[in-house]
């Protein structure tokens, strides 16, 4: 498949979660997710990662450790870039490291797990008062590398 093509269907695939409740450690369509299972379970529907499970997390591991858990799970598939493009991940910093992902769909729009939103939520990532905060900005990575 072309990579236009897959990007689409990357940005497809985010779509069809759409309003899935936000439940930590949720991995099921519908049911519940967060933002780290519904990055692995995209990516992994659209043919870009082998099936992985980084769970067990703790739920509030980015306000006590400075370790970079997420920002490791993400680089071992993906590669930073300056500028986003539809399909490409974007994280933010919550507490002391990156602990937040979403799904860039034409920047600055987003698909993210939104836990004050309680589901998975389209976002202006440039003026969601959680994401565009000053800091809070981790980077952009592609696996179109």
């Amino acid at each position: 498949m072309r990579e236009a093509d897959l990007r689409q269907a990357i940005a497809t695939e985010a779509r069809t979660w759409l309003g899935t409740p936000y439940h930590h450690q949720g991995a099921v369509k519908g049911a519940g997710a967060d933002c780290a299972m519904l990055l692995v379970e995209v990516y992994h529907a659209c043919g870009l990662i082998p099936r992985i499970d980084p769970r067990p997390y703790p739920a509030d591991w980015h306000l006590h450790r400075d370790a970079e858990r997420f920002l490791g799970w993400v680089e071992q598939y993906a590669t930073p870039v300056e500028v986003p493009q539809r399909g490409d991940v974007a994280l933010y910093r919550f507490g002391r490291c990156a602990s937040h992902g979403a799904i860039v769909l034409d920047w600055p729009e987003v698909i993210h797990a939104s836990l004050r939103d309680g589901e998975v939520v389209l976002a202006d990532a440039t003026r969601n008062a959680d994401l565009a905060k000053p800091g809070r900005s981790a980077g952009f990575f592609t696996l179109f590398a």
